[in-house]
């Protein structure tokens, strides 16, 4: 990918056709899919324009318009520096219009404005619908909860992006070329394998949208790029990446409660383990003990809020548990974990905290019955 988040988080890239990484990949794109793009990204000097738009009218500079489509609290922040760096890329005219759509309405106004206000001039619309947004750019991101979505954006009859990509198709077929009329699809949302690989056949087949899965695994996103192979392997890597992220949450979680209830202070016990075999990420960065990381502000100092939420570890977590039936290997650590956070997860006020909140639900447990 050739943005970089504030929220830290690196592409992991397949493609159903054993493509290049996603910076080559969107770069492919920008000179076929989108016939200029790489080159004629700059500012746009014209009056400030936002608009709605539910028409086809603006097929003809379908090359040079990304759409992003998802603007939840990761996918504002990547359609964000998506869109500015395209911004800033240096090259000729004309400048880059941008599509964003979400299904909350407001969720994707609210982005524009803002977006506006700090780039005076861009060329940015809202649309109503994924299909919208598919017939008016040919570069389509994508960043959603969870599977029934993909499917959903992606196949439904009326307003899907393959309907939409097929209406795009359709209507300018008659004064298009052949390169100018590709569509590169990039699906950042974190689903089960078989839904992705099966969307991505279906709309290769149908509307010859070349689609690749690239989830989002922590750490600067753009600065590592790993082309996993074909369609759903990145998913697959993702998936057994959280599964080791999930778990090892819980053990530090463990260990620090035990630690402290032992009498030893939060910091003293995170830097001898951040120094020794136990070191890993949930130690090192997101450690759930308030005054444990002296300097650092992991989402603990902050009441648990912010971060990757408890809810969506489950979920990822679920992932792994079902990918792991489907090819008979035992998770026993796996399992056991799940649990723990469908038991957080059951505390509403919980559930939308940082996932590394495990060590509250532990020092409930510990207090016993109030």
């Amino acid at each position: 990918m050739l943005w970089r988040s504030s929220v830290r988080i690196n592409a992991l890239i397949n493609t159903g056709r054993g493509g290049a990484p996603a910076a080559s990949a969107l770069r492919r794109t920008k000179r076929a899919a989108t016939a200029q793009a790489s080159s004629s990204i700059v500012t746009a000097q014209c009056a400030p324009r936002m608009s709605t738009t539910s028409t086809s009218h603006d097929t003809a500079s379908r090359s040079n318009a990304i759409a992003f489509i998802g603007l939840g609290a990761m996918g504002r922040e990547m359609a964000s520096n998506l869109f500015t760096k395209s911004l800033n890329a240096q090259g000729a005219e004309p400048s880059p219009t941008f599509i964003v759509c979400d299904a909350v309405p407001e969720a994707a106004a609210s982005f524009a404005r803002n977006f506006q206000q700090l780039h005076p001039g861009v060329h940015i619309k809202l649309v109503n619908t994924p299909a919208e947004a598919a017939e008016l750019a040919s570069v389509i991101i994508t960043m959603l909860p969870s599977s029934p979505q993909v499917n959903q954006v992606y196949l439904s009859s009326e307003s899907g992006i393959l309907p939409g990509v097929l209406k795009a198709l359709s209507s300018t077929a008659a004064h298009r070329t052949p390169e100018d009329l590709k569509t590169l699809a990039i699906d950042s949302t974190t689903l089960d394998v078989s839904t992705a690989k099966e969307v991505a056949q279906r709309v290769a087949k149908e509307a010859q949208i070349s689609m690749v899965d690239a989830p989002v695994s922590g750490g600067e996103m753009g600065k590592t790029i790993v082309h996993c192979g074909d369609s759903g392997t990145g998913l697959a890597v993702k998936i057994c990446n959280n599964l080791i992220l999930g778990i090892n949450q819980v053990a530090v979680a463990e260990a620090m409660l035990l630690g402290t209830s032992l009498g030893l202070s939060p910091s003293l016990l995170a830097s001898v383990i951040n120094n020794s075999t136990g070191r890993c990420w949930p130690s090192a960065v997101n450690n759930p003990v308030p005054g444990a990381l002296p300097g650092q502000s992991p989402p603990c100092e902050r009441d648990f809020k912010g971060g990757f939420a408890a809810k969506l570890m489950l979920k990822d977590m679920n992932l792994a548990l079902n990918a792991a039936d489907s090819v008979g290997v035992p998770l026993p650590l796996g399992n056991s974990s799940v649990k723990l956070y469908e038991d957080v997860t059951k505390d509403q006020d919980l559930a939308g905290r940082d996932f590394s909140v495990v060590f509250r639900h532990l020092q409930k447990l510990q207090e016993g019955p109030q």
